[in-house]
């Protein structure tokens, strides 16, 4: 997970009749949102942000409405032009492509999968599914066949030959992202695809982007405003505000150290057992053997701990790849859930993007 799929070093969109002005002007980039407006009649929408978005990983940009994630999110492949800063990917300038290379990049290498399905009415889902293999000049046998394995994997197949309005909204979701998956990008782009479905469904459609990662490993950069889907999808998560990311970390760091009391605020509502892992419980103390039925892993979330050491009365002993840890008792467990004990994930500080 070390490897850099997409690099953006300070990225800058800035919408406005004197937007090229405003990255390389220190005395404008200091102001706040309204007194830019207000100045200049500029808009910063992304405000020199820096993050690498590593191999296989789900790395989700969250934030509330007009935070500057979507117009991030469609600056990676150039759909919106950025004003200034670098995007890589693969260690390829995406800036400096012609429109050649531009193409290349959304026909094969990122496929994005947005919030409104974008489905062609007159055609079956086989055939929508086919949709960007025909436009990569991929022969009809060959882009029918391909087609079906990914609607089977997408759970809809027996419904090849219905047209998008036969089929519900989430339903119709599975086919928008069938055809990103048909195309087999290296990176796939999802812009708040969820936002429109009802919750049940929504809770569907999260279930199938975890088991397609799972199954497949394939990089995601997902986009929403949503903290449980953001807390339940990524790896690590870009939390964004007034177009500057204010922390970014996994989503235990987030949870257990915030990084100022905006995101403090953001996630006091959060279920922290549910988030937080027994490494962020445990203290020094002797462990019995791995195998034994009171252990528990360090990964695991601290409500599943809870359960071993209420059900055994004990403290329970933490392992890791056939080794103990440590322990977990009650207390700390406890003080975890509370947000008092110990306060912090273990080891880490809280991560911010620099200025």
């Amino acid at each position: 997970m070390s490897t850099a799929v997409f690099s953006v070093e300070g990225l800058w969109k800035v919408f406005g009749p004197k937007a090229d002005t405003v990255p390389g002007d220190p005395e404008l980039t200091a102001l706040d949102p309204a007194e830019l407006r207000a100045r200049t009649g500029c808009t910063a929408a992304v405000r020199d942000v820096s993050f690498d978005v590593r191999k296989g990983e789900v790395f989700v940009v969250m934030g509330l409405s007009g935070s500057g994630k979507s117009t991030l999110v469609r600056c990676l492949t150039r759909l919106i032009e950025p004003t200034a800063g670098a995007i890589a990917i693969d260690g390829e300038d995406v800036r400096a492509m012609d429109r050649s290379r531009l193409r290349e990049l959304r026909r094969h290498r990122a496929a994005m999968v947005f919030q409104h399905f974008g489905l062609l009415p007159h055609r079956t889902v086989l055939d929508n599914v086919a949709y960007g293999l025909e436009i990569q000049g991929v022969g009809k046998a060959e882009r029918r066949a391909r087609a079906r394995e990914v609607v089977a994997k997408v759970g809809l197949e027996g419904m090849e030959q219905r047209r998008p309005a036969q089929l519900s909204g989430g339903q119709r979701q599975r086919v928008g992202l069938a055809r990103a998956l048909a195309v087999d990008p290296e990176v796939l782009l999802f812009d708040e695809p969820f936002s429109a479905l009802d919750p049940l469904i929504r809770r569907d459609m999260q279930e199938e982007v975890v088991r397609l990662h799972r199954e497949e490993g394939r990089t995601m950069v997902f986009i929403t405003h949503d903290l449980g889907e953001a807390l339940k999808l990524g790896d690590r998560i870009a939390l964004m505000r007034d177009g500057r990311v204010v922390q970014l970390g996994t989503p235990e760091e987030i949870v257990g150290s915030p990084a100022d009391d905006y995101v403090r605020e953001f996630v006091r509502d959060v279920p922290r057992e549910q988030v937080m892992t027994v490494r962020s419980a445990m203290r020094p103390g002797e462990c019995k053997s791995p195998e034994h039925p009171n252990a528990i892993a360090a990964d695991e979330v601290v409500a599943e701990a809870i359960k071993v050491v209420a059900r055994s009365g004990s403290a329970a002993c933490v392992v890791e790849d056939g080794h103990c840890l440590g322990v977990v008792d009650h207390e700390r467990l406890i003080g975890v859930v509370a947000g008092t004990e110990p306060g912090a994930v273990a080891g880490t500080e809280p991560r911010k993007e620099a200025a």
